[in-house]
């Protein structure tokens, strides 16, 4: 009866730190999914443009480090994760009721219109950064290596799941032509979408005392590193740490290769295949639905196996960028049946690679100092989603808009260079061990404090 109790807590347990997950695959979708077809398609914004404002939220992931910082060192109530992870998704929520008013004002060449623009996404991306690390942070606190795989799968799955699901209810709710008031209608949805989803996390995290969160700082190696010190020691343990460096590029690499396509691949439906905006709605659908179906799988083998993390997060790699050349080959050739089964491939393997690295990042953290390490991986996954956005957009514009090459040759490069790019993240990470991380890990974080400090 005891072990009943037990499995229904973990399941009970787990499932809150997932439910969260759906307000930002809200958001996430209606960036990368809606808004930039919109606003490149329909209202005519320059690609390059619109992918750098989309993209540099990301460049403000270092923030994620600093936040992460001020977690481990600033307990709100006796909580280090809770409040920080509300308060950066209201922030993040809050900017899409202006959203689709700006982009119309971008559209009219208003000069306040991208002023605005950039501020509402550099503001989303404070919200993300902050939830991004407080969230990973809490599921690495509250979870255990065996059990890690299978957390992390339904974590992303719940993420998948209302990408596809926001991806359903935008198709049900525009015209087959863009009308602004159903843009504005749906997107003033996120602030109450995200606050509800994530209403189930309170009470995960365990209410510390005083004296145990002196307990925790005292044993902490990097206790005595303020916020604004914890960026100079993070890239010191990049430049001076191999394996921190390996899967921080690692990351950088994989993230690039699987969403360089991200914020163009809706446009490239409707250039090379002359698909609506309702038709090409459905690609996020069959690549969540595939990203899905393989985090199910691996969260199953991951935990009822001995299988690697590291062999899953190989395996997702490579196979990513089989469905990538498949991509490729459709555009190329203009074979528009074959989306679908790469589109599906991409998905199942990304789903394989979800897992293998997300729990990777979650086992390379050291005890008191989670926070600071979580902010290094997720500072790699910004970069690497950032990079791929704004790259996207220039690639558009340099290769196709400029006329050098046609749409179909254009786009089956771009996803040719995504095939590559996965390959050699998938080589970065045979180089990765986490006993040898943890084993550089005391030497150099006290090196890397120390020469924090004297800078």
């Amino acid at each position: 009866m005891a072990a009943v109790i037990r499995a229904l807590r973990g399941v009970s347990d787990t499932l809150r730190l997932a439910i969260p997950k759906i307000g930002a695959g809200w958001m996430f979708a209606l960036l990368t999914s809606n808004f930039n077809r919109i606003s490149i398609h329909e209202l005519g914004i320059a690609a390059v443009v619109i992918t750098i404002m989309i993209g540099m939220h990301h460049f403000l992931s270092p923030f994620q480090v600093i936040m992460g910082r001020i977690a481990d060192r600033f307990p709100i109530l006796g909580y280090r994760r809770t409040p920080y992870f509300f308060i950066g998704s209201m922030l993040a929520a809050m900017v899409f009721v202006f959203l689709p008013r700006v982009a119309l004002m971008m559209s009219q060449g208003d000069t306040l219109g991208f002023v605005f623009g950039f501020g509402l996404l550099f503001l989303f991306g404070i919200g993300i950064a902050t939830t991004g690390d407080t969230h990973h942070a809490l599921i690495a606190e509250v979870t255990n290596s065996e059990k890690r795989g299978a957390v992390v799968a339904v974590v992303w799955t719940f993420t998948i799941i209302s990408a596809i699901a926001a991806a359903i209810v935008i198709r049900a709710n525009i015209s087959e032509t863009f009308i602004f008031a159903e843009m504005e209608r749906i997107y003033s949805f996120t602030p109450f979408i995200v606050f509800i989803a994530a209403l189930p996390i309170l009470g995960v995290e365990k209410r510390r005392t005083n004296e145990e969160l002196r307990q925790i700082a005292a044993s902490s190696m990097t206790a005595s590193v303020s916020p604004l010190n914890a960026l100079g020691v993070a890239f010191k343990l990049i430049k001076t740490n191999s394996q921190v460096r390996a899967f921080f590029l690692f990351v950088i690499f994989s993230i690039i290769g699987i969403f360089l396509q991200d914020a163009i691949l809706e446009v490239f439906g409707g250039e090379v295949f002359g698909m609506s905006i309702k038709e090409t709605s459905s690609f996020n659908t069959m690549w969540g639905g595939g990203v899905l179906i393989g985090m199910i799988i691996m969260g199953i083998l991951s935990s009822t196996t001995s299988i690697k993390k590291k062999t899953i997060g190989i395996v997702g790699g490579l196979g990513t960028a089989f469905g990538l050349g498949i991509l490729s080959i459709a555009a190329f050739t203009g074979q528009r049946e074959l989306m679908t089964p790469a589109l599906v491939i991409m998905g199942l393997f990304t789903g394989f690679y979800n897992v293998g690295a997300l729990s990777l990042m979650m086992d390379m953290t050291v005890e008191g100092s989670t926070g600071l390490y979580m902010g290094i991986w997720g500072m790699a996954q910004a970069f690497g989603v950032g990079l791929s956005t704004i790259l996207s957009g220039a690639l558009k514009s340099g290769l196709i808009e400029t006329g050098l090459m046609s749409p179909a040759l254009g786009y089956s490069t771009i996803f040719g260079l995504e095939l590559v790019l996965m390959v050699l993240g998938a080589a970065m990470l045979r180089n990765v061990s986490i006993v040898e991380f943890r084993s550089l890990s005391t030497k150099d974080l006290s090196l890397a404090m120390e020469n924090s400090a004297a800078t």
